[in-house]
């Protein structure tokens, strides 16, 4: 399949926290993109349905988190992903948003994946962390067969092991064999799943070089969760990239 030529990128806190935090984020993307021509997406979920504890934070909830990003989208100009758990929040989710992300968990959810679909929106999957990139033929085909016309797929590694992910990069040029659009998320590949004692442990020092070697096997896209604050992100702290930082890894991958 013909890859699409312009990388894109997708940033933005793991979950909405307040509109201030949106709002420092969202400036900051319409900055680098007017600096560097590159199309940014601004990314942030509403409920957070698969957090490690019960007691974690998971967000404001689907009605006022929608009206939060659709407030980002009218104010900033901006494209807006979410990811939804439910198929019921397809259908809201798509009066919103530009891009529905399915999580890797979910992948393979046909409920999931043709509520997506018959939103008209492009439907970006994120593959499972037990399914190879080929595997990936199948998530594509349910969204394609049930209406949808535009669909991503974005590696965030494989889990081997306890408390730990591997990124097979092999997976990136598979899964350009059934969409044009493969993206690299770089922090979530960087996890370390339960190891934070009811929290999700990361290695942030490792999301650059992430998107370095996703580069090399020829991903044109790129996920990265930032915060202006990382360390006291109340979701994905260990993971995600300072704000400051979204600078200098962009202008490295273009």
């Amino acid at each position: 399949m013909t890859e699409a030529t312009n990388p894109i990128f997708i940033a933005g806190p793991c979950v909405i926290e307040s509109s201030e935090l949106l709002d420092t984020v969202a400036a900051e993307l319409v900055r680098l993109h007017q600096q560097s021509g590159a199309e940014i997406i601004f990314k942030a979920s509403f409920d957070k349905a698969n957090r490690t504890s019960l007691s974690s934070f998971r967000g404001p909830g689907l009605e006022k988190g929608l009206q939060m990003l659709a407030d980002i989208k009218s104010r900033y100009g901006l494209r807006i992903l979410t990811d939804i758990h439910e198929a019921w929040q397809a259908r809201p989710a798509g009066e919103v948003v530009d891009i529905i992300q399915i999580p890797a968990f979910l992948c393979r959810q046909t409920d999931l994946l043709v509520a997506a679909a018959k939103t008209g929106r492009t439907v970006n999957i994120k593959k499972a962390q037990f399914l190879s990139g080929k595997d990936m033929f199948y998530p594509v085909q349910k969204v394609r067969e049930s209406g949808g016309s535009e669909v991503w797929l974005t590696e965030r590694g494989n889990m081997f092991g306890y408390n730990n992910l591997i990124v097979d990069f092999r997976n990136i040029p598979d899964m350009f064999e059934f969409t044009p659009r493969v993206i690299m998320d770089c922090t979530h590949s960087v996890q370390r799943p339960g190891a934070g004692r009811g929290i999700t442990g990361g290695n942030r020092e490792f999301v650059h070089p992430m998107a370095l070697a996703a580069k090399a096997f020829g991903a044109n896209g790129y996920f990265f969760e930032v915060h202006p604050q990382a360390d006291e992100a109340l979701s994905d702290a260990a993971n995600s990239l300072f704000l400051s930082d979204l600078e200098k890894v962009i202008t490295s991958l273009l």
